[in-house]
């Protein structure tokens, strides 16, 4: 998995470089990848930094196991907050990664997932709840990364790079 992982930053670097070439060719409209996306790079790079197995996609309620059979959430984004969904959850840890365009990611928190569900917003039209990137580091954030098994050899501070293994 290294080799693959360590291609990811320099991969998503190309990405913004050509979102950044679209933006040029259409003023005002923004191309910023989103979705699935973001979440697929933030699932390989949790389960690369805390050596979690990947449930496959859609898996109701989490989307890894650690080496123990705790169940992790995995959230990615480019943005200021994280989406949740339901009113409350059924995983026991929860990740969430800030993504840069550079191909760094931020881990934002890493821990247990109830804090989290019971600090976010309430549940929208949509059936997501909302917690702001500040608001989970104010929980405890990266102060969090020893309740997961963490690989000290892959994680050098809370940043990741292509550089780092």
């Amino acid at each position: 998995m290294s080799a693959r992982i360590d291609r990811l930053p320099g991969l998503i670097q190309r990405l913004y470089e050509v979102v950044g070439e679209m933006e040029m060719l259409f003023p005002g409209r923004p191309f910023t990848p989103d979705g699935h996306l973001v979440g697929s790079i933030g699932e390989a790079l949790a389960a690369y930094l805390f050596d979690l197995t990947l449930e496959p996609p859609s898996t109701t309620g989490f989307d890894a196991r650690t080496r123990e059979g705790r169940t992790v959430e995995i959230k990615a984004t480019q943005g200021a907050s994280v989406a949740l969904r339901g009113d409350t959850t059924t995983a026991d840890l929860l990740v969430a990664l800030r993504l840069g365009k550079d191909g760094s990611a931020e881990v934002v928190y890493a821990g247990p997932a109830a804090p989290v569900w019971d600090a976010a917003g309430p549940v929208a039209s949509n059936g997501q709840r909302r917690i702001s990137l500040s608001t989970l580091r104010r929980l405890g954030g990266a102060a969090n990364l020893p309740v997961l098994r963490r690989i000290a050899a892959r994680v050098v501070s809370t940043r990741v790079s292509g550089g780092e293994r």
